[in-house]
């Protein structure tokens, strides 16, 4: 296994001067570093450490995870070493690290408390919350605990879905404020699945009476009668990312139950023409790929008491060569109109595999190049 060695770290250097054992250890292959105290006779003043004191002992051992993964992926987002001692944790670092460090931990074991679980995922959510946008202040450690404490939680059949990054926690709450909003970013961002989280969520409510969900099928062209089976079947590969959403909030046979009720409409963009969504909660996903005329169609079905969402990704346009995008078109008509919110994503807010984020960096760069 190759890596950095623990010798180059200053930190490290300084916690073995001053008589700790330092040993890594290999989670998700990356090196993070466990360290073990060995009760050292001095300590060196510029190794500074922050000590927190965690009361059950059974919810420190969640919080550290199996083989300490969750301390591990810690100290390899944020910087900085992890100590146990007890019921103690010391974090080892620079100042701000250090905050924001404690901030995390804390807000991650009061999770536990409330006797939620702690995922990769999760820990991951809550570095992100207090980690400073490009024009936006780094977060304190009381800002983070108060999002802890007031976090927005969307409640499904299924599991509590909560946002991971600020940019996603304002999309929430800008769908919940908006007859119409617009989720703009690249993909793994959770555009579509926050939209569904938030269609369910009102759904299960009251606040509407059904779900549709559409999506332009571009890559049959829309002309589904060329291809083999009845209409389900023609239609369902394109519309499966939209029923692993669903599936992942409602139990599979209610989802079932409420499209054949069609309490739950899946069907394509062009399904939608001369239709009229009334108290409903609509998503049009990979709008990129509507064309002009075709956005005007989808935007005029909304009915009384409905919501509408339009998400999609501007640099997967799948439409011919000249052909414009109706998502581009749509974003510059409606900059401004009352009732309608943009929520636009970056690399940032990618919840999937971190390697997603890594390439979709790396394709700006080379656009930014040309």
């Amino acid at each position: 296994m190759q890596g950095r060695t623990c010798k180059s770290d200053p930190v490290v250097a300084h916690l073995k001067d001053a008589g700790f054992r330092v040993s890594p250890r290999c989670h998700n292959k990356e090196i993070a570093l466990g360290i073990s105290a060995l009760t050292p006779p001095t300590r060196p003043e510029d190794v500074v450490e922050t000590s927190l004191e965690f009361p059950d002992n059974r919810l420190l051992i969640e919080l550290c995870g199996e083989f300490d993964r969750n301390l591990a992926q810690i100290e390899h987002q944020m910087g900085v070493h992890l100590l146990r001692r007890g019921n103690r944790l010391a974090v080892i670092g620079d100042h701000s690290a250090r905050e924001q460090s404690a901030a995390v931990l804390r807000g991650l074991y009061a999770r536990l408390e409330a006797g939620r679980s702690v995922a990769a995922g999760d820990i991951d959510g809550a570095i992100r919350m207090g980690q400073p946008m490009p024009d936006r202040p780094r977060l304190g450690a009381d800002q983070i605990e108060m999002f802890q404490g007031a976090r927005i939680e969307l409640r499904t059949r299924k599991k509590p879905i909560e946002p991971r990054t600020e940019a996603q926690k304002d999309y929430v709450k800008n769908l919940f404020a908006n007859e119409l909003g617009f989720g703009i970013g690249p993909a793994g961002t959770g555009k579509t699945y926050l939209a569904v989280a938030v269609g369910v969520t009102m759904f299960i409510s009251g606040a509407v009476e059904r779900i549709v969900l559409s999506r332009p099928a571009v890559e049959a062209g829309e002309r589904l009668g060329f291809l083999p089976g009845d209409m389900k079947e023609k239609i369902d590969p394109y519309m499966q990312p939209l029923y692993d959403a669903l599936n992942d909030f409602l139990p599979a046979k209610q989802v079932q139950k409420l499209i054949e009720e069609k309490r739950i409409e899946i069907a394509p963009l062009a399904f939608m023409r001369g239709r009229t969504l009334s108290n409903a909660f609509v998503v049009l996903d990979e709008a990129q790929n509507a064309t002009t005329m075709q956005m005007k169609m989808f935007l005029t079905r909304l009915g009384e008491g409905s919501r509408m969402v339009i998400t999609g990704d501007r640099t997967q346009v799948d439409l011919p060569r000249g052909t414009p995008s109706g998502l581009s078109d749509a974003e510059r008509i409606l900059a401004g109109v009352k009732g309608v919110s943009f929520n636009y994503f970056t690399s940032r807010d990618v919840v999937r595999h971190p390697m997603v984020a890594r390439v979709i960096e790396a394709y700006e760069r080379d656009e930014a190049r040309r």
